[in-house]
């Protein structure tokens, strides 16, 4: 059965549910991208790897129902695109929110290194390859597939192996280093996105309190991540420094910055992780 006008419903073939997605997905990125090619307004390349995140997370759920090397391929593509954005918006991200009061010799630094990284988002979303990733996608969406399963049926078995996983990747929250919170993040991600698209399969009130406590939980974690991001973008703006251009100082100072209130994230992981280990599953 197709989905209703107003969205999927329970009986509703999970692969009519990817191509809604697909299609919603598109108009997103069609409309982030025109704004990241005509301005620099942080909002464009922002939104445009939410988009393509958001493509990424859908082709990943449905992959049980609905696979194939197209959908591989859709999927890949996607990763690239998202991959050519990375740089601008990272970088973005921890000069506006990682660290206070950049210097102004760093600030020129970064000024020239954001130009260059928009001006390789901006190559990758008007080549010949995306114009290719969009007819595609829009293909993808437009098809009609053969009739197979229940959008119910599916989810129920998606969204409890993923609630498990991250039950898995937390245990022990208090030990885990680096390298296991990142998994951790990533299998949260995971579990919000598979819970914000299969939420219409179920009719139930505890879906948007559960979606809010795995976004408060992924936030937490991606707090801490902001560590890793921050030394990744020091060592980036000290590789593009000019040998007139003397930062060192300056960079330890913002280091200092990007390392700080270490224990209030780690109290902000716990709480978080307290409220999704009492909330209620919705499937």
């Amino acid at each position: 059965m197709a989905a209703s006008d107003a969205g999927p419903t329970p009986d509703t073939e999970p692969a009519v549910a990817l191509r809604l997605i697909v299609a919603a997905c598109r108009v997103d990125l069609a409309k982030y991208r025109a704004i990241t090619l005509q301005s620099r307004r942080a909002i464009g390349i922002h939104q445009t790897r939410v988009a393509l995140r958001r493509l990424r997370a859908a082709f990943t759920i449905f992959r049980p129902a609905v696979g194939g090397p197209r959908v591989r391929s859709l999927s890949a593509e996607a990763k690239w695109l998202a991959g050519e954005c990375a740089p601008a918006r990272d970088l973005h991200v921890f000069l506006t929110e990682s660290v206070e009061q950049v210097p102004p010799p760093v600030k020129r630094i970064a000024a020239r290194l954001a130009a260059a990284h928009l001006q390789r988002a901006r190559a990758a979303l008007s080549g010949a390859r995306y114009a290719a990733f969009d007819r595609d996608l829009a293909a993808f969406a437009a098809e009609r597939h053969a009739a197979v399963g229940r959008l119910d049926e599916f989810g129920r078995r998606v969204l409890e192996s993923r609630h498990a996983k991250v039950l898995r990747r937390g245990r022990a929250l208090g030990k885990l280093d680096e390298e296991r919170l990142h998994r951790l993040r990533i299998a949260i991600k995971k579990l919000r996105y598979a819970a914000t698209y299969l939420a219409p399969a179920f009719a139930s009130a505890d879906a948007k309190p559960y979606i809010d406590v795995t976004v408060r939980l992924q936030g937490a974690l991606g707090a801490l991540n902001d560590r890793a991001a921050a030394r990744q973008m020091l060592a980036d703006l000290a590789t593009a420094a000019r040998p007139t251009e003397d930062i060192a100082r300056p960079l330890k100072v913002l280091a200092r910055q990007a390392a700080s209130g270490e224990k209030r994230r780690r109290r902000r992981l716990e709480r978080a992780w307290k409220e999704f280990r009492k909330a209620g599953r919705f499937w």
